[in-house]
């Protein structure tokens, strides 16, 4: 048994949380929204997951220290943009000894770091770092629906830890070593997601959504290896299989706001609609820097950014991106 700190009540840090307390670990659950605190303790329901059923073993606080005090396992769950405020905040707290989580998906915009990296920094604190990431709604993991995803770390110890932590449920965790690779999946397969939406918000078929996961996961391979990071990881559950899952799922909150901005929303329109974080809008400004930097080709990535960001008419845009000059595979 492990005492885990579960930092964000969002509802994939919750469903990881039930999956964790069905396990048999001691799991506490902190958010910086004292209303969804209150409302969790006394309701015991996600409103985003109604029909999750909720460990009554499950502690929720309010308090930072009392979250993380005495805790073997970190593990951060709040939205990419927070995550750096977050770990400053849990600096005091941080201990020798502890694992830190991550499970939130994005490259952040100013300094072009990982989540692991921007924690580490806050945390100013040499601790084991470990990416959770793969094709894992949280909608089907808190139906214990089975799933499969990949604990990555530089410290292959830390992240066979956070594969056995999860032996006796419906996750079925793979160890990879590959954290750049893993972490940069996470957050570039988001803004294919969002192509493969604006796709079928314009109406356009499947050939057209076969065409985006594919070519959009060679665009992210081309990055990843200008980055050195290692090529089987692409091609993994980190990798093609989150971009499938996020490209086609309704659960998807990237594949919907495309979709809404193919069908004319704006993107401000679209993230309000959907009512929830879309990181694949948060990631693209600095999908295009490291682009740029690395000197890599990315169409795609491109075109939605020339979408979301500056206005561009997707339809126009589609056609602009059939007509680039012809080329092998």
């Amino acid at each position: 048994m492990k005492k885990i700190a579960i930092l964000g009540a969002g509802t994939w840090g919750l469903a990881l949380a039930r999956q964790l307390s069905l396990g048999g670990n001691q799991v506490t659950v902190w958010s910086a929204l004292e209303e969804e605190i209150n409302l969790l303790n006394s309701t015991k329901v996600h409103p985003n997951l109604p029909k999750m059923q909720i460990p009554t073993a499950i502690q929720f606080t309010k308090s930072l220290e009392d979250a993380c005090m005495e805790k073997e396992i970190l593990l951060f769950a709040v939205p990419s943009v927070y995550v750096r405020s977050t770990a400053a905040k849990v600096r005091p707290f941080a201990k020798e000894g502890q694992i830190i989580v991550n499970v939130a998906k994005g490259i952040e915009a100013e300094t072009l770091m990982s989540m692991t990296q921007i924690i580490e920094q806050e945390l100013e604190k040499v601790l084991p770092m470990v990416a959770l990431s793969g094709p894992t709604h949280a909608e089907e993991v808190a139906l214990d629906l089975p799933t499969a995803i990949v604990s990555a770390s530089e410290d292959l110890s830390a992240a066979k830890q956070v594969q056995s932590l999860f032996a006796d449920t419906c996750m079925r965790v793979y160890t990879n070593q590959d954290i750049a690779g893993v972490e940069l999946c996470g957050a570039m397969k988001n803004i294919i997601a969002l192509a493969a939406g604006i796709s079928a918000g314009l109406h356009y078929g499947d050939n057209t959504k076969a065409a985006l996961i594919t070519r959009g996961m060679a665009e992210i391979t081309r990055l990843g290896l200008a980055m050195g990071c290692q090529e089987q990881t692409f091609s993994g559950l980190a990798g093609i299989g989150d971009l499938i899952v996020t490209a086609t799922s309704t659960h998807s909150r990237n594949n919907r706001a495309g979709f809404l901005i193919g069908q004319g929303y704006s993107p401000k329109e679209a993230i309000k609609e959907i009512g929830m974080v879309v990181e694949g809008i948060n990631a693209l400004p600095a999908a295009v820097k490291l682009a740029e930097h690395h000197q890599v080709e990315m169409p795609i990535i491109s075109a939605i950014d020339a979408v979301v960001r500056h206005g561009a008419d997707p339809a126009e845009t589609v056609r602009r991106l059939m007509e680039r000059d012809q080329k092998a595979e």
